[in-house]
């Protein structure tokens, strides 16, 4: 086996700084906004978007507003509630910036909280441990004192998840426990092709050391840039890539995990019958059940081979059809995602309102011409016109059409939160169906939106689109936009919210494919999950956290 350590941290943190050990030193993140602080757009680039946003939605009038308090300087944020514990002096602070920052994540009521500048439910504390005993010292004090934790992850939760004024519901106080200081890709052993790799550990940090060794683990979020491999874990998160392993669940061979009654590890193996597997209590947890701290991960060689073509279709449902065939044909291309009209639009992909099947293939073994041409034939038979390609090249997947949505797709968060700087309101939700249902899932979600938009807002857009697509069904991605009512803002989005998420129980959809629980999702989920599956996890919630203090009202109790 081949091992390699890359820069554990050691000693005290700067208690002061504002920022993430572990993380990019030379820029902070913003306090409410996705991203970075320095990517949010400047009043010359809000303007430009505030003329899109009148094209976009006739009758509503956007407008520039005041950047809330603390877009650039220190937030204010109320003083703690306790004193930081002896026990836990060396790795945790009370700063203000660093309180502010693990406040909340980025659900659409989180960037309108933060917008208003509102930090009162900030954490008293925020840990930082360097290694596992010390996240199990934070975990101890924390149910000695009655403490909420709150495992933080990257803070990218779009669920309500890592909420730390709703975790600390009566308590005396709440804890952000932040993985930042335990990261890096510690062991890989590329003849069995597993990375042994630190739960703290961004995705561009985990793909740059694996990089070094010809190796990826192959997963990229929406969140890639900020989330961690931890959260993808917790959360169950599901990758960039449309078919074949993408889901973090496929690519996970073992996991640590801390929690409140001792360490619970998963053995390493390839596959097992030996009961139920306990890493499937592990993944999906969302912090309720411990803190994971580090995962064996299933990786592979780099792509060497990309090819790519997109193909449009003047009828969705023609779409729909062809990228039913080419996920049953056994094709597995790492891409085929289906933009319906609107979405097309919305992302600068195509203006005309056709639909838009982005279909890619890559791979570390061989040249993919065959794969490619069959899969354009398949969109063909179904009517397609091809629009661009077939390409062949080490880059196809960031050139014409695809590179226009791949780089769409990563600004999308960016977007989101600079929208509500001009007062219109936007945001997403996901599902998953077999093929037979979606037709009648579509037609009752798109109503249903646009109808609460209508209610609501005055009207807006609906957008679908395919993030996934498997032989027995997809995963439907939703966009919606609208205008925002000064004051009125949450009452929107919860309108809109829960007209979607009925629409999503009646017709037979899950009320997530990828963007986890949560908070905002529960009420949908306990109803989903059978009623003695309810009971057993919240049997294990009992026996791993007999005190309660992890992430309180997340998944369970």
């Amino acid at each position: 086996m081949r091992s390699v350590t890359h820069g554990m941290r050691e000693g005290s943190i700067d208690q002061g700084s504002g920022r993430d050990p572990g993380r990019d030193a030379g820029r902070s993140r913003s306090l409410w906004a996705w991203g970075w602080r320095d990517r949010f757009p400047d009043a010359a680039a809000r303007g430009g978007l505030v003329q899109l946003a009148r094209a976009l939605l006739p009758g509503a009038e956007p407008a520039l507003q005041a950047l809330p308090p603390g877009h650039d300087g220190e937030p204010e944020v109320p003083p703690p509630a306790v004193a930081v514990p002896d026990a836990l002096a060396a790795f945790a602070t009370q700063a203000p910036r660093d309180r502010a920052m693990c406040t909340r994540g980025r659900a659409f009521p989180d960037l309108i909280a933060g917008f208003a500048g509102d930090y009162a439910g900030a954490p008293d504390l925020v840990a930082r441990p360097r290694d596992a005993a010390e996240v199990a010292r934070v975990l101890e004090v924390c149910a000695d004192r009655g403490w909420a934790c709150v495992p933080f992850g990257g803070g990218t939760s779009v669920v309500g998840g890592v909420d730390a004024r709703l975790a600390r519901g009566a308590r005396a106080a709440a804890v952000a426990l932040d993985l930042a200081a335990l990261s890096g890709v510690r062991e890989v052993d590329p003849t069995s092709r597993l990375a042994r790799i630190a739960a703290g550990t961004p995705g561009p940090v985990l793909e740059d050391q694996l990089a070094a060794h010809g190796l990826t683990l192959r997963h990229y979020p929406q969140s890639f840039e900020h989330s961690t491999l931890g959260g993808w874990l917790a959360t169950r998160a599901g990758g960039h890539y449309a078919t074949g392993p993408t889901r973090i669940d496929e690519l996970t061979h073992a996991i640590t995990m801390i929690t409140p009654r001792g360490e619970l590890a998963t053995h390493r193996h390839p596959g097992s019958g030996a009961g139920p597997e306990p890493a499937r209590l592990v993944l999906g947890s969302e912090g309720a059940l411990g803190v994971i701290t580090e995962a064996w991960m299933r990786i592979v060689p780099r792509p060497r081979w990309r090819a790519s073509a997109s193909v449009a279709f003047a009828d969705f449902t023609a779409g729909v059809a062809a990228a039913r065939a080419l996920a049953q044909s056994g094709l597995a291309p790492s891409n085929a995602r289906l933009l319906d009209g609107h979405e097309a639009r919305l992302h600068r992909v195509r203006f005309d309102g056709k639909s838009v099947l982005l279909i890619g293939f890559e791979s570390a073994d061989h040249p993919l011409g065959a794969w490619l041409a069959r899969a354009v034939e398949l969109a063909r038979d179904h009517g397609g016109e091809i629009v661009t390609g077939p390409i062949e090249s080490d880059d196809a997947s960031r050139t014409g059409v695809a590179g226009a949505w791949r780089q769409a797709f990563f600004d999308a968060p960016s977007m989101q939160s600079a929208l509500l700087s001009i007062g219109v309101m936007s945001d997403t939700f996901e599902t998953a169906c077999s093929w037979t249902q979606f037709p009648e899932l579509h037609a009752r979600v798109t109503a249903a939106v646009a109808g609460a938009l209508a209610e609501t807002c005055g009207g807006g857009v609906v957008t679908c689109r395919f993030t996934h697509v498997y032989p027995h069904g997809p995963a439907p991605y939703y966009t919606f936009v609208g205008a925002l009512r000064p004051g009125g803002e949450l009452a929107q989005w919860r309108a809109i919210k829960s007209a979607a998420s009925e629409a999503l129980a009646a017709a037979g959809g899950t009320i997530t494919h990828h963007h986890a629980v949560g908070r905002i999702h529960r009420p949908w989920y306990d109803r989903e999950r059978p009623p003695l599956f309810g009971d057993a996890l919240a049997a294990v919630k009992r026996a791993l956290d007999p005190h309660g203090i992890l992430n309180p009202g997340v998944l369970v109790g």
